[in-house]
């Protein structure tokens, strides 16, 4: 029994060199013995935004709407210019007018520039028409002709919000206006990818907060970080 033992041990060792002896000696020739095959995978990776510390958190939501000047404008409008995006509605009561005097001064700090744009995509389209919200963007201190006010069919548009870009917007008669909305930014760059710093924690912070100051102040620095990409 014994000297069955030591013969199976003994072909068992002989595979094991035939297979990896060689591997294993050749990786001592290129000094990468301690590199298995993952960790080389993941060291040789290139992350886009790596050189800037922006992280790439995927592809924006396709969309096609129509804008306060009645002309189609969709994502592909947008190719080649990094913007900004938000969720409101024209007769918000609450969040919306701090947003649009913070998205007035993002606008103001990169007027001029046809490689910026924004787009506000309104949650209550019903009422908000091209008429209306043409209207609007006069009274918040729309200037810039990248920044498009948007409206479309109810559903597509909570579709994109809810579903494409995860930030979340809906009816509750309870609500103050009639429907609740975040009040958050998305940031996208020229190649139509959603991009984002990291917190404290070193944790994407995926959107950024359009009602504080701190918020505003980070992706107007971002934007000039994407617009030198």
């Amino acid at each position: 029994m014994k000297n069955k033992s030591y013969i199976g041990l003994s072909l068992v060792i002989l595979v094991f060199g035939i297979l990896f002896i060689p591997k294993i000696i050749q990786r001592i020739k290129n000094n990468t013995v301690v590199q298995g095959d993952r960790i080389d995978a993941v060291s040789n990776h290139k992350n886009k935004g790596a050189e800037t510390g922006l992280i790439t958190v995927g592809p924006a939501p396709k969309f096609e709407l129509t804008d306060q000047n009645n002309a189609t404008v969709s994502n592909e409008t947008y190719k080649g210019k990094v913007y900004v995006l938000e969720f409101f509605f024209s007769t918000c009561p609450s969040i919306c007018p701090i947003m649009n005097k913070n998205m007035v001064s993002i606008q103001n700090e990169f007027f001029g520039n046809p490689n910026f744009g924004i787009a506000s995509i309104s949650i209550n389209p019903e009422y908000d028409t091209a008429k209306v919200l043409k209207e609007h963007a006069e009274l918040i201190g729309v200037k810039s002709a990248n920044w498009h006010l948007l409206t479309g069919d109810k559903k597509y548009i909570y579709d994109i919000s809810n579903k494409g870009f995860n930030i979340y917007a809906g009816e509750n008669k309870n609500a103050s206006g009639g429907f609740e909305h975040s009040g958050l930014f998305a940031l996208i760059d020229k190649e139509g990818n959603i991009r984002c710093r990291k917190d404290k924690f070193g944790n994407p912070i995926l959107y950024y907060d359009g009602l504080e100051k701190e918020g505003v102040k980070a992706i107007i620095e971002d934007i000039k970080t994407l617009l030198n990409e």
